[in-house]
């Protein structure tokens, strides 16, 4: 039976006692797969500290590569729509992405996304299981199929349980206090209900699939937006 080579992740980057900066300021060097080679710069999380909802994506796209924030583009255009139609304040909640660099092959003078591999989401794995440890969401919204089947499992499908709320833990190593000996510290339990991405909205082949997404959409805003508020009514659940 052939030796299984460990892969190289991030979790040896992870400080010791973790808050959203001094996470922040790690990653800004991370080096754990080749993607920093053509990023601009590492594109961490932001939002909330205490956010009862975290939203998290594939990848940053061109324009948050090079702004260095989450979901400034027309996909975060997008989502903040949804989220004020459904009465889901952006400010308080936490935006983030499974890949902390900007992916992306050239076409002409453009720069377009190209889809992380399982190294590279397994590479970065780590800086988003600890964003969960520090803000301890109590409800994660996955948009697209690779934020969702990071979470929740390869073969898990969006269009088969979009909506759905799934009780979720973190099985990553090298979370929260004691990181760098290697031992694991596990964050709280949440509930994951997966979407799909903002921005395949904006690729609806016309103006009628779009306005018919993006309603759906919306709908799956107000349903996050009524699991956020019967969670409150329950304390967060310890790991």
């Amino acid at each position: 039976m052939p030796r299984r080579i460990p892969r190289k992740t991030a979790a040896p980057l992870l400080p010791l006692h973790p808050t959203l900066n001094s996470l922040r300021e790690s990653a800004a060097g991370c080096r754990a797969c080749d993607l920093w080679k053509k990023g601009t710069q590492t594109v961490f999380g932001e939002g909330a500290r205490t956010a009862d909802v975290m939203f998290v994506g594939e990848q940053p796209g061109d324009r948050e590569d090079l702004a260095g924030k989450p979901f400034v583009g027309p996909a975060g255009g997008v989502l903040n729509k949804a989220l004020q139609v459904a009465g889901i304040d952006r400010s308080q909640v936490y935006v983030t992405n499974i890949v902390k660099h900007f992916k992306w092959e050239p076409r002409g003078k453009r720069r377009i996304h190209k889809k992380p591999n399982a190294i590279e989401i397994a590479a970065c794995r780590p800086w988003f299981d600890a964003e969960v440890a520090v803000t301890r969401p109590r409800v994660i919204v996955a948009l697209g199929a690779t934020a969702a089947q990071a979470l929740l499992g390869k073969d898990f499908k969006v269009t088969q349980r979009r909506g759905e709320p799934i009780e979720w833990q973190p099985q990553s190593e090298g979370i929260g206090a004691g990181a760098s000996e290697g031992k694991t510290n596990l964050p709280h339990r949440a509930v994951v209900v997966a979407t799909v991405h903002p921005s395949s909205i904006l690729r609806a082949p016309d103006d009628e699939s779009r306005h018919a997404e993006m309603a759906k959409f919306i709908d799956d805003m107000k349903a996050i937006a009524r699991i956020i508020r019967e969670s409150e009514e329950r304390p967060r659940k310890a790991a």
